[in-house]
């Protein structure tokens, strides 16, 4: 029997285990830190945001949150620095700053 991401710890044997990639479970991208992975950060410019919302199709990490049809910020926690968004957002509003830290 395979255990889930929950029940896995220091005693469980590799058989228990499942396989490395191997999807375990729905939505547990969502637990974890992808953001720190990150080299070169995103930064939103709110007085030149337009909210045309074209940056949030691209965003291979849906790390660009909407909220009543308007761009909210960058979700720092699973964004990995990309910089799609920077490259098609028509305004300017999002550049890059060298560094992984917000």
């Amino acid at each position: 029997m395979k255990l889930s991401a929950k029940e896995i710890n220091e005693f469980s044997t590799w058989q228990e285990m499942t396989l490395g990639g191997e999807i375990y479970e729905p939505a547990t991208s969502k637990l974890t830190n992808t953001g720190a992975w990150r080299t070169n950060t995103p930064v939103l410019d709110v007085a030149k945001c337009r909210h045309c919302l074209l940056c949030v199709p691209y965003c291979p990490d849906s790390s660009l949150p909407v909220l009543y049809g308007r761009l909210v910020g960058i979700d720092y926690y699973h964004c990995k620095g990309c910089g799609i968004c920077a490259e098609v957002c028509p305004f300017e509003a999002i550049s890059m700053k060298e560094g992984g830290e917000v």
